[in-house]
């Protein structure tokens, strides 16, 4: 059986990287410091950014896999298992990490806004992919906060730190809105095959099985995490992946009721409404008509 690693506090992570522990609930690790080690799973209930020097392995989230090559940050947040697949053979972990419990966003900005920084639920294919420039700016960020860790802590310090990660995930989330746009080889053919799953999904029986397709389900079919596909599809298009679901529930809609005699219950149940009133109000919002109107109308 694959051992499992819990880290459950940053005494425990930085035991297992052979650090020293300055403060009970961040800490900035150097890789090179710790032992040899193979591949393994690991429980994290911790946040944790991960800057990669050394390949390590196939890194796995859930059922996929991250794009995550050297030079990459990788994000995980409490509660995720990574499991470092394909590495049986030792190795000297080389790299930078920042990790910090949750405890340490008690009281501060940054408890509030977390959340905004989707990149912590992002999983497959959506590692950040640093330019040198940027991965300066990582290192340098890291640096400073461990710089303030060798400091006396007095009243100022958790404020000080959590001020600094703050302005670190501020700068990655520009980082990925600059790889949304420069990473089109990667992210080419998303719109086109997300709509020919739209497609082929209003023309099987998964309506009636499923329901109303919804984003988590797009962006599992098409290999995303769902807030990752959703930030994606927003810089493409300008529309939220809901929005463009909704698009095209009313174009299909639209030649369902201009091309048959169907009645708008039929309809309804046909594109996985399960209460036809729904499918009515949805219609009347988005084209300003019922669909009983809109049929009169054409």
């Amino acid at each position: 059986m694959d051992k499992v690693y819990n880290f459950k506090s940053i005494n425990e992570y930085n035991a297992f990287n052979n650090h020293e522990t300055m403060h009970p609930l961040v800490s900035v690790i150097d890789f090179s410091k710790a032992k040899e080690r193979t591949g393994a799973k690991m429980n994290f209930e911790l946040y944790c950014i991960f800057l990669k020097d050394v390949k390590c392995g196939d890194l796995k989230y859930g059922r996929q896999y991250y794009d995550y090559q050297e030079g990459t940050l990788v994000f995980i947040s409490p509660g995720q298992v990574i499991d470092v697949e394909n590495k049986v053979d030792y190795y000297q972990p080389l790299g930078h990490g920042l990790v910090f419990h949750p405890d340490m966003l008690l009281g501060t900005s940054l408890a509030k806004s977390i959340a905004e920084h989707n990149f912590f639920s992002y999983h497959t294919n959506e590692a950040l992919h640093l330019s040198g420039k940027e991965r300066q700016l990582v290192l340098d960020l890291f640096e400073k906060i461990e710089t303030e860790l060798q400091q006396s802590v007095d009243k100022h310090s958790k404020k000080v730190i959590a001020s600094s990660i703050e302005l670190l995930l501020n700068y990655c989330d520009r980082f990925y809105d600059r790889q949304f746009i420069t990473r089109d080889t990667v992210n080419k053919g998303v719109l086109e095959k997300f709509e020919e799953l739209l497609n082929g999904y209003f023309t099987s029986e998964k309506p009636y099985s499923i329901g109303l397709p919804s984003v988590a389900y797009c962006a599992e079919e098409l290999h995303f995490s769902a807030k990752y596909f959703g930030d994606l599809i927003k810089k493409e298009t300008g529309k939220s992946a809901q929005e463009y679901i909704q698009n095209k529930i009313i174009d299909v809609a639209k030649n369902k009721i201009f091309g048959s005699d169907k009645t708008v219950n039929e309809i309804a149940y046909e594109l996985g409404f399960k209460y036809p009133q729904h499918f009515t109000r949805l219609f009347k919002k988005r084209v300003g008509y019922t669909p009983n109107e809109f049929r009169l109308h054409n």
